[in-house]
Formats: C-alpha cells, structure tokens, sequence
C-alpha cells in the first residue's frame, strides 16, 4: 500500500519538525520551500538580532544546544547553524524540494462539502493539488497530496503597510522608503551604505524597530539621530530576571497559571482563578517595577498605560536590545509618538504637527507583517479564503491551533506567537503527526467550534485592546495539557507535587 504523501509548505523551523515527525510515523512527507535554503524566518534577519528567549526556552527536546554556544541569547547565525545541525542530525534535507513556490493549494473532493459531517485525517473523498513553480527554470508543476500543513509563518514575505490618504503616500516624499523586510536582506555593507550619514526615521516599536534603531545609531551617533516614530509604549523587557527572580516562575509554571481563568475550565479552577487574581496583578506589578527601574521608562515618558500581564498576554512584549535607553539619553535614538503620520516632500508630518515636518531621508517601515493575508492567499477558493481568515475581531478559527474545522485534511504550524515559537510549534507536529498516525480522533465540528470560541474569549478577556491574533503566552503549560490527553501522554511532567507546580516548565520536559 502507497504510503500516505503530506505536503508541507515551508522549511522554516515549523516545516523542519513536522517533516521530521511525520517521517517518524512512516507517512511521506514533501516539503516545498521556496528559497535555497532552510530556515524560514532565521534567514531574514537583521545583522544584529539575536534570540529573544534564553536558549533553554528554544531548544528542540531531543537536540540540545552544542556546548560551545554559552551565550543566553544567541546571535542569528548561532541560531541558523543550529536549525541546520538539526536537520542534518535527522535527515531531513532529502525530503525538501528547494526554490519551490507554491503559489495555491486547491480541495478537490469527489463529494460536496456539506456531506462532510466528521473530521477524517485522510478523507478518501479528496486530494489538494498544489501549484508549485520551480523558481531555477520557472516552470509549474501540479501536486497531489493526501493532507497539506501550512508552515509559512506570519513574520515574512507580506509586509504591513500603513495607508495613508491622498497624496500624503511615499509617493510624495522626496527620500527613500523601504520595510523592515527589505533591510533584512540586505548584506552588512549595503546596509551601513543605505544608513550612514543619513537622517533615518523608523516606524514601529517592536524587536525589529529596536534592533534598527541600535543599529542606526551606532552608524551616525548624534549628528544624525535616529528617530523612532510609535503608536504604543509596551513592557518591552530588558532581561529574563526581575529583581533577580527567573521570569519563569512568574508566567511559565503551573502555578502562575493557576491566577487566570483558562479556555474549558472548571469550576474550582474558576473559583482559584478569581481568588487569586490580586496575586495576578502583584505578580505584573513586581515585574513592572523592575523594568521602570533598569530602563529608566519614567524619565523617558515610556511607561506604558496598560499592565505587563496585559502586553504578554497579547505576546506584545520583546526584549530591548543592551543600552538602547542610553542612547536615547545621549540622543543618538530620538522617540516620538504620534497615532498617525504622513508624509510630504520634506519628511514627515504627525498627527496634530502638520506645520513643522519631521525633516528625514529615509524612512523604515517596522510596521510588521500581514500574516493573515499570506495565509489567506494560499487558498485558490474563496470559500476556503474566507474560513481561514475568519473574522476581523477574532482568533483565526483554529482548533487546537492547528486544525479549522470546516477545512479537511490541512493543519497550521507556525502561525501562532508563544513565548518560544520552536516550543509550540514542536508539539503542534507531534500532534498533528500523532492524528495522522490514528491515535485519536478529533471531535465533531461543533465541539471544536465551541472550543475555538473558548480561546477567542480568553483572548478577549486579557488582551483587550492590544488583542491580536493567535497568541499562546501565559497558558503554554494549559495548551499542552490539551495536547497531551489527546495523545494519550501524561500531562504532568514533574517528579512530585510540589516541582510539578512550581517548577517552570521547557522543551526538555516534553523529550519523551
């Protein structure tokens, strides 16, 4: 019997770990990556980024970092020759087809959708067919798969880009325009060439903008200040230890999670939840403390509206890269805020100071990615555009974060945010590669409609008006749990009560 083929769609480090568990099943993966190399996201990266979790939290939990890399925060390159390591270990470079572009994936079923009333994993009512064009010779080529798993990832390829009314576009401004995306590629001397001597403003407050803005002011210092226009102050974090306390035992341990009201819990975890929530907000309040005192956010004017628990619940926090305050003390790095902007020949115009433009010479859009439209457009139906997409004021529908129950035979890996993307997204593949492999089934269509309505009002509840899509935060040992029972593991990792409730939890507890 022909071994059941699964295309997979990327080769980032999502792509990477289900193409290795599934293989593991003795299921035919096929992975279709469209640049030369593997990656993904890694291979996109500024010159200066490094890891925005300690190491131990972004391991994958049969292959630990090399011992030579001591560091906390490795450097991109540490990172890529880590992922690479990692697919050679398992041999996984034969199963991907390089400068493979697929530019749509089609259902065809043999049987109308509506007579679908279960979920099957291998529903031998229907094939996807994808169009693939090879990127060497531009030719197209169809295939036909038994299932797809989507690893494009939300952070590349589909800029975000601001709009702007008539005639205050780029289109008017006398410099240069680009996004983030574009600086990324560039090699470190085209780069300094771009910036250098130049008065550069950037758009944007997250780990990209960041990383921009250090190194723009290490090119020009203060005779041509880097100006860093934001919408939103966050609790951007300067390291992993408030007040000397691992921020681990705050929000990665199961008796952090204990303080918040979960998707389908019960009713003594509800009642815990809300007895406990003044230590919920003690816990945000200490960490909050320590981040206004090592970076100085009063005298800045940077201290954000909302709590810390609200911004790392929406995944809206990041890491600040090493003295960046400093250099706004010595005015190399200049932040402004301003809900809107425009431009004109001269610069740019903010809200409320349209009379004095922001003179600049080139502007770097750090305004991020739309993945929900790069995930949307993988569809050649409609239909199935308009499933994936779901509602503008909703988590993309996903159960389990992974499956859409009105999609057959397609999973998403990848798309989500955690405090570690390789953590998540590695048992998001045992998961899928175990529901393949038939050791469970995946309950009725409303019973997983129920449950993705269950997360969006989670969600809802501690986001609030930083809501964003799909984020997996502060109930990443929650998540897991789910996953396990359905796989038939034990949840509970630890050895004895009280590690199991207090110990923070990592990759390394899932190894086996």
């Amino acid at each position: 019997m022909k071994r059941s083929e699964v295309g997979i769609i990327g080769a980032g480090i999502s792509g990477l770990l289900a193409c290795k568990y599934l293989k593991a099943k003795g299921l035919n993966p096929i992975v279709f990556e469209a640049e030369d190399n593997i990656g993904g996201l890694w291979t996109k990266t500024l010159e200066s980024t490094k890891l925005q979790t300690p190491k131990q939290l972004f391991q994958f939990s049969d292959f630990p970092w090399p011992s030579h890399v001591t560091t906390h925060f490795p450097t991109h390159q540490q990172v890529l020759d880590y992922i690479t390591a990692y697919a050679n270990h398992f041999d996984l470079l034969k199963y991907i087809r390089f400068n493979s572009k697929v530019q749509g994936i089609h259902y065809e079923a043999s049987a109308p959708l509506q007579e679908w009333h279960l979920y099957n994993s291998f529903n031998s009512q229907g094939k996807w067919s994808l169009s693939v064009n090879n990127n060497s010779n531009n030719s197209t080529q169809v295939y036909t798969v038994d299932f797809v798993i989507l690893c494009i990832g939300r952070f590349s390829d589909v800029p975000n880009i601001p709009e702007f009314p008539l005639n205050r576009g780029p289109d008017v401004f006398g410099g240069k325009v680009i996004h983030s995306m574009d600086y990324a590629l560039l090699n470190a001397e085209s780069a300094t060439q771009l910036v250098k001597g130049k008065q550069v403003t950037i758009v944007g407050f997250q780990k990209s903008a960041l990383d921009l803005a250090m190194e723009c002011s290490s090119l020009n210092g203060i005779k041509y200040p880097c100006r860093v226009i934001y919408k939103t102050k966050h609790w951007n974090i300067p390291d992993f230890l408030p007040w000397g306390i691992p921020l681990a035992y705050f929000y990665l341990n199961r008796f952090s999670e204990l303080l918040v009201h979960k998707p389908n819990e019960g009713f003594l975890l509800c009642l815990i939840a809300t007895l406990l929530t003044p230590l919920r907000w003690a816990f945000s309040k200490f960490v909050e403390s320590h981040i206004k005192r090592k970076l100085r956010l009063k005298k800045f004017g940077m201290v954000p509206e909302y709590s810390f628990h609200q911004d790392i619940s929406s995944c809206g926090t990041s890491t600040v890269p090493e003295k960046f305050y400093d250099k706004v003390e010595e005015g190399s790095i200049i932040l402004k805020k301003a809900q809107r902007f425009w431009f004109c020949k001269e610069g740019i115009l903010v809200d409320g100071e349209e009379a004095s433009p922001l003179n600049t010479d080139l502007v770097i859009l750090a305004t991020g990615f739309r993945g929900d439209k790069k995930l949307k457009d993988i569809f050649v139906s409609p239909t199935f555009q308009n499933l994936i997409y779901g509602s503008s004021n909703e988590i993309v529908p996903l159960y389990r974060d992974c499956i859409h129950p009105h999609i057959p035979q397609l999973a998403v890996i990848g798309y989500s945010e955690s405090f570690t993307n390789l953590f998540t997204s590695e048992m998001k593949s045992r998961w899928v590669a175990e529901l393949l492999d038939g050791t469970f089934q995946l309950p009725n269509i409303k019973e997983m409609e129920k449950d993705v309505k269950e997360w969006d009002e989670y969600m809802k509840k501690y986001s609030r008006q930083n809501y964003r899509k799909s984020c997996i935060a502060v109930l990443h040992i929650w998540y897991n749990d789910q996953l396990c029972k359905d796989m038939g593991w034990n949840p509970k990792r630890k050895n004895g009560f009280f590690a199991e409730l207090f110990e923070p939890y990592g990759p390394l507890d899932y190894s086996s």
